[in-house]
């Protein structure tokens, strides 16, 4: 079994887009949405969830009206101000500011303050034409997205490894933060989708260098290449001097969003496209997987 992870060092590069389309040319996967603080590979797979689960995260510090005395000790001790004073009378605690370090509860004379885990994320196991698909789903303001990302890919080998999957292929989370990080740990190889402008390559930079200290392979694809030639030669040349194989150079094309707006991938929507011929030599590259000439995309 093998993890083929794509990331981006920035957003809105591609990279999801690129992930439905190899789903829907891999053999014997399962797939993973790892970009939980926005997972998006569900608009284009369409799947039907067949478990849901939730994944307590931070603690969040509650008030009793009721025993509250309003001595205001808690909002004196509060270094991340996340105790007010309401405009009716008393206090409340903002969960959106609170960050779950538990000393209101612990100075309160009056055990007035208990905390509560929040149990605003979700997980799931899903079917979809492609084959199964785990993803997640982050509450608005929660944290621990490393967290929910190791439950997602620790449930997606699970899953592999009882159906004898050869592959796993995972979307990623954008940056170099603490999901990308682990999203990483224990992949086997890495596809990173890179736009052509100076943000995309200064942040894909940063990933190569984070991802070059867990010893992974990485490729790497140069989205909508022809938006801007001078940055994609600079890339080019980035990629050759980091000794990282360019596998295809995708131009954008306005079918792609056509695509997308139909719930396709693009070698669903037009299989025979120049684009999906790159797709299927993206999967050949990195899954070193070779079709016969009927299976190819001619």
């Amino acid at each position: 079994m093998h993890e083929i992870t794509l990331l981006s060092g920035k957003g809105g590069t591609g990279k999801t887009t690129i992930a439905a389309a190899l789903a829907s040319v891999a053999r014997d996967a399962v797939f993973c949405d790892a970009d939980v603080d926005a997972a998006d590979l569900h608009l284009i797979l369409k799947p039907d969830i067949l478990e849901e689960h939730r994944l307590e995260s931070n603690w969040v510090a509650i008030i009793d009206d009721e025993l509250c005395t309003h001595c205001s000790l808690c909002v004196e001790y509060c270094r991340f101000d996340a105790i007010h004073y309401k405009p009716s009378g008393g206090l409340e605690i903002n969960p959106f500011d609170c960050e779950g370090c538990r000393l209101c509860e612990r100075i309160c004379p009056e055990q007035a303050i208990r905390s509560e885990r929040n149990n605003n994320n979700f997980w799931y196991v899903s079917n979809s034409r492609f084959g199964t698909l785990v993803h997640a789903k982050m509450g608005a303001g929660e944290q621990n997205s490393g967290k929910l990302v190791t439950e997602v890919r620790k449930k997606t080998r699970e899953i592999a490894q009882n159906t004898g999957a050869k592959f796993i292929i995972t979307d990623g989370p954008p940056g170099i933060g603490c999901p990308v990080i682990s999203a990483l740990t224990g992949t086997h190889k890495v596809l990173m989708v890179i736009e052509p402008t100076k943000s995309g390559l200064h942040d894909a930079g940063r990933l190569i260098e984070l991802a070059g200290n867990f010893n992974i392979d990485i490729f790497a694809v140069i989205n909508k290449y022809d938006i801007n030639d001078q940055v994609t030669g600079e890339i080019e040349k980035y990629l050759h001097e980091n000794s990282i194989p360019l596998l295809v150079k995708i131009p954008f094309d306005t079918v792609m969003v056509e695509a997308m707006l139909q719930a396709k991938t693009i070698v669903e929507y037009q299989p025979y496209s120049n684009i999906s011929k790159m797709i299927h030599q993206i999967w050949e590259s990195i899954a070193e997987t070779e079709y016969t000439e009927v299976e190819k995309v001619k």
